[in-house]
């Protein structure tokens, strides 16, 4: 752990030109290779509430969210293999690529125009509760959050990276201080809320997180 956020902190110091969201159950049954799947299945009703990890995650009104945004299994044709991660960002979508030429599609909340990124990146690592650290350029906007810049905002269903996080870093092995993670603004799935990176309802971070391999095999595409 010690690595991971001495890792991350000289990623934050490296980098001030890229955007954000730096750090340091229910879910849908995994599915694998192989397996036949239902299209269109949709797990609106996996939104409940959800004990993690000493956490008391609240139920999320999903009811109140875009159903094209509620987790579910769809037509996916892609050249990519099994396991690749597609965001795309223009329709608010984040793609895990199954097998047969379906996906697992979940809805997005992307960066506010300006802190947008694209590119071809890889899961590097991954983390449970996450804590958060803002970049010092989001410390400058934000004076209230310049407090976390150094020790961090500690996990809880409060902190801005939700109930995981997963880190992203480009070819050369660098940390593009990109992630996917959690939130616990479910409203803000399907806008272009967030200081650059991929946030996903907590509940479906979870469902993602568990499907996640680290490591450069798991290729992560970020489409504008």
């Amino acid at each position: 752990m010690r690595f991971r956020n001495a890792l991350l902190l000289c990623g934050l110091a490296a980098s001030i030109s890229l955007a954000g969201c730096s750090t340091s159950s229910n879910s849908s049954p995994s599915v694998a290779d192989g397996q036949k799947i239902a299209t269109n299945q949709i797990f609106t009703s996996n939104y409940g509430a959800v004990e993690d990890h000493g956490y008391a995650l609240p139920a999320i009104p999903i009811s109140k969210v875009n159903e094209k945004y509620h987790r579910q299994i769809v037509e996916y044709p892609t050249s990519e293999r099994p396991g690749t991660i597609i965001v795309n960002t223009p329709n608010r979508f984040l793609y895990y690529v199954l097998p047969g030429g379906k996906a697992v599609r979940y809805g997005i909340g992307v960066g506010k125009q300006g802190f947008a990124w694209q590119g071809e990146a890889y899961v590097a690592w991954k983390q449970e509760w996450p804590t958060w650290h803002p970049p010092k350029e989001m410390a400058a906007r934000k004076p209230e959050v310049a407090k976390y810049v150094e020790k961090g905002m500690e996990p809880g269903i409060r902190n801005p990276l939700g109930a995981r996080a997963m880190y992203l870093f480009n070819a050369e092995g660098k940390d593009t201080l990109f992630r996917l993670h959690g939130t616990p603004e479910w409203s803000s799935i399907g806008t272009a809320a967030s200081s650059g990176c991929i946030r996903l309802m907590n509940q479906d971070i979870i469902d993602l997180y568990a499907r996640v391999r680290p490591g450069r095999n798991t290729k992560v595409i970020v489409q504008q």
